[in-house]
């Protein structure tokens, strides 16, 4: 959700930054820009629309410089149009921002009497002349941009330059992710995500929570939110070019799909590696293990259906009482806390905004013990939280999360065969077991992926419907729900998901013959219940289609598709089924022609309420 990259160099930038705004594609955004200084001016370039028009643009009016900004939007604050779109001028002081300004009604008043005339609609312009208005004061950009954040309220990450002062390039964070990148030439950048600079360098700086940043050639230095001056860690990121270009697929979301395999061996060798071990989660992991009394999970989207899936295996591998709530209606309730729940948190970036302030919310109420289950390493949750564990899905680019989904999921079975470990019920049989089903995971979930083209059969069927029902049980009901939020995110056409008993409490008012209806079935103790189900939609002339373990017995029929995945795998089964409803929806999208990678009013990293 919204993009920045900033660079000064003593060579022309332009380029890396064109670059780094189209590799920030994938976040979400609607317009983008770019401000240069170059030769005494300050040049800016904006264009609704994608980064490649912007260039076009860009290229026409032959934009060069050493020191700039850029920026993708994802309107929040007034509609997509070029006078809203990054970056925004005040005078001679070029801005760039991620994240809200709570207070932007109140201090455009101020700056309105000030004399200061608003070109947009954004919160950010606000920025901008508050800006503008320090230096004018103050005369120092970092001092200027120091004074001013001290007069916003919200989450922000923020990039500046000033046409007085070309030698420099700032930059601040608070609750928007942003990072400074160290070349071996003495080139400095800033960006919101590794990938927009990874051409340049591999050296990071990730900035916390109120710091702010002042780059140049050859010179960095960082003050804290008390104004301190800081040496912050460096890092050499892992993140390779190659994982973020598309190879011999077609888009993002196909080809993550298709590593998913890969993606689970390597989340998984840690774990056979180790063995089940509370070090998996930290040093401090056992204790807290032992003395906690239930867990807290709070997660949004598909981390959420990630969580819901992991609640049944808390409970019934580690009997242990698990809460799972959205992080956004869960941080505005009075909630009661309980000291003894370890909080967990779930996000593929780390950064989901609702997320952690939910989190921050927790540790308001005194919980103490907290963990985060992420993707990406030094993001936010990871660092506020006690104990982390990482997936290892490498960069995730298209939208529509798969493959940091399915990680999500064996970190949290890997969670709770932990916790029945800690709590001694987990026999040494048991947990061999569990090891082993791990290890045949990868493979089962490839041969889901071979069921690809029998799925685009399916999707034909699919692309001229208005509206989809998804059903499952048990296990397998977050399943549907995620099957339900793929379709509509990507392919727009409306899907619901419901527990397959409650369908006679209501849904079952839906069901047509136009009324597609996917159903997961796998080979478990509740596939006799799910049958009944499906013969209240047979007998409604609705249309089945149904995603079958291997070693079920019942076949397709009029009226009734069957597609069937591998045998049935037992507790980790809620992994494989997860592979078709993922390839129904990509394919469904594909033949309807959305932009699957980038769906239509969404962003991948949701920093934003």
């Amino acid at each position: 959700m919204c993009g920045i990259v900033g660079a000064i160099a003593a060579h022309d930038v332009v380029a890396t930054l064109i670059d780094g705004l189209k590799r920030l594609e994938y976040r979400g955004y609607d317009s983008a820009g770019v401000a240069m200084l170059n030769h005494g001016k300050l040049h800016r370039v904006r264009r609704v629309g994608r980064v490649s028009e912007m260039e076009r643009a860009a290229s026409e009016e032959k934009l060069a410089g050493n020191l700039g900004i850029g920026h993708t939007r994802w309107a929040t604050h007034g509609g997509v149009t070029e006078h809203n779109a990054h970056p925004h001028i005040s005078g001679g002081i070029a801005v760039v921002h991620n994240g809200i300004i709570e207070n932007h009604d109140q201090e455009r008043e101020k700056l309105e009497a000030l004399g200061y005339v608003f070109e947009s609609q954004t919160d950010t312009e606000v920025i901008a002349h508050l800006v503008h208005y320090q230096y004018q004061q103050l005369g120092d950009l970092f001092q200027a941009l120091q004074k001013a954040v001290t007069q916003l309220s919200g989450a922000y990450a923020i990039a500046v330059i000033a046409l007085d002062q070309p030698e420099k390039l700032v930059c601040a964070r608070m609750g928007c992710p942003l990072l400074v990148g160290i070349a071996e030439d003495g080139a400095h950048y800033v960006a919101s995500d590794v990938s927009a600079i990874i051409s340049a360098t591999r050296k990071v700086i990730f900035l916390e929570e109120g710091d702010i940043a002042e780059m140049g050639c050859g010179s960095l230095r960082i003050l804290n939110l008390q104004g301190e001056q800081v040496n912050r860690p460096v890092h050499i990121s892992d993140v390779s070019l190659a994982s973020l270009e598309l190879g011999q697929y077609s888009h993002f979301m196909q080809k993550e799909i298709h590593e998913q395999p890969k993606a689970l061996s390597d989340t998984i060798d840690q774990v056979i590696e180790d063995g089940i071990s509370p070090l998996l989660f930290g040093e401090d992991a056992e204790q807290v293990f032992k003395e906690i009394e239930g867990l807290q999970i709070l997660a949004c989207g598909t981390s959420y259906y990630a969580a819901m899936v992991g609640k049944y295996w808390l409970e019934a591998i580690a009997g242990i009482h698990t809460d799972v709530e959205i992080a956004s209606e869960y941080r505005y309730r009075p909630a009661v806390a309980n000291p003894k729940y370890l909080v967990v948190t779930i996000s593929q970036s780390g950064e989901t905004l609702d997320t952690m302030e939910a989190l921050k919310y927790a540790i308001s109420l005194g919980h103490k013990a907290t963990l985060s289950i992420c993707n990406v390493r030094e993001s936010a949750l990871p660092r506020a939280s006690k104990m982390a564990f990482y997936t290892r899905a490498g960069p995730e680019i298209g939208v529509a999360s798969t493959k940091a989904f399915t990680t999500q999921l064996v970190a949290l079975f890997t969670l709770a065969l932990t916790l029945a470990k800690t709590r001694g019920r987990l026999t040494r049989k048991q947990e061999l077991a569990y090891l082993d089903d791990l290890r045949h995971l990868p493979g089962s979930v490839q041969h889901a992926l071979n069921l690809e083209p029998q799925i685009k059969l399916w999707a034909e069927k699919f692309v001229h419907k208005s509206h989809a029902l998804f059903l499952g049980r048990g296990l397998h009901y977050p399943i549907a729900l995620e099957g339900a939020l793929k379709l509509k995110e990507i392919s727009y056409i409306h899907a619901e998901a419901y527990a397959a008993g409650e369908l006679k409490h209501g849904p079952l008012a839906l069901v047509d013959s136009e009324m597609p209806v996917v159903v997961i079935a796998p080979n478990d103790a509740l596939l006799e219940k799910l049958k009944s189900n499906m013969q209240e939609v047979r007998a409604r002339n609705g249309e089945l289609f149904v995603f079958a373990d291997s070693d079920s017995h019942f076949g397709a029929a009029e009226g009734v598709h069957v597609i069937r995945t591998p045998r049935h795998v037992g507790a980790l089964s809620p992994v494989v089924h997860a592979i078709p409803v993922q390839l129904l929806a990509y394919h469904t999208a594909l033949m309807r022609g959305t932009d699957v990678d980038k769906p239509r009013n969404l962003a991948k990293s949701v920093t934003v309420e």
